[in-house]
């Protein structure tokens, strides 16, 4: 389409919507320039105690060091093999099984106590049984991640998967569709924008499944250098690490927001 085709009403309306999206940036910029400058403040005026809380000026210096001995590369690229690793499966693995629940009813009614059980049980519990069975390395984080992460999988797809209208469902069955194209064809695509909720959530969960892992076990990571800064008192070095975490963390969301808009599109 060409700009001349669009109305002046429509031009208007893209460029409030394109004002809003900025206005909406720089105040969420200027929020954050706001708290780090107020922080910044209070910790040079000794209103809080910068060991304590530390200040962004020496989480800067912190990240700068940690980037200039090549540990900040090592440490981040550790956590987000075993993040990714566990994202990936859990997200797979916990939509397989949902599919397979929605199929059958029998297994669904069968599984649903357990699966709730599962879902609320603390994952950090089975912390020791899980290095024993897989050792004290990278296995054991990724199964952490894992494992928090493909219970809430599971329940999110499979409530997305019986949410489905009944209306539809019995049309496409009086027209005579079998489950298989009832499937593919109404119950995946209606489906979509739960997968694209639960895709949102796991990007939590499987990073707290990672950084819960190497707290537990770990020689290298972001939390390990999170434990270790706390074990030393380097409390820059933990808040360092939080930041680039959230940082990671942002950027993972965004790719799958990413994601979401190349899929409305189709």
């Amino acid at each position: 389409m060409k700009k001349s085709d669009i109305s002046n009403d429509r031009r208007l309306y893209l460029k409030k919507k394109t004002s809003a999206k900025v206005l909406t940036l720089i105040t969420q910029v200027l929020i954050l320039v706001f708290i780090l400058g107020l922080w910044e403040l209070l910790a040079h005026l000794k209103v809080i105690d910068s060991f304590l809380m530390s200040r962004p000026s020496e989480i800067a210096s912190t990240i700068a060091s940690l980037f200039k001995t090549g540990e900040l590369t090592t440490h981040i690229l550790t956590t987000l093999y075993e993040t990714m690793l566990g994202f990936l499966i859990a997200t797979a693995v916990g939509t397989a099984i949902a599919l397979i629940l929605w199929w059958s009813e029998f297994l669904r009614r069968v599984l649903e106590p357990y699966i709730v059980v599962l879902n609320s049980l603390p994952k950090i519990a089975l912390g020791p049984i899980i290095i024993v069975w897989f050792g004290a390395g990278t296995k054991s984080i990724v199964f952490m991640a894992i494992l928090i992460t493909v219970i809430v999988t599971i329940i999110t797809m499979l409530n997305g998967f019986m949410a489905v209208e009944q209306g539809k469902l019995l049309l496409m069955r009086s027209l005579g569709a079998s489950k298989v194209q009832i499937l593919y064809k109404l119950v995946i695509p209606a489906s979509i924008p739960t997968f694209i909720s639960c895709l949102k959530i796991n990007v939590g969960m499987a990073w707290i499944g990672s950084i819960m892992g190497e707290y537990l076990v770990s020689k290298q990571g972001i939390g390990y250098l999170i434990v270790y800064g706390g074990q030393v008192f380097r409390l820059d070095l933990v808040m360092a690490s939080t930041v680039i975490l959230c940082v990671l963390a942002g950027l993972m969301y965004l790719g799958v927001a990413i994601l979401e808009k190349i899929l409305v599109k189709k």
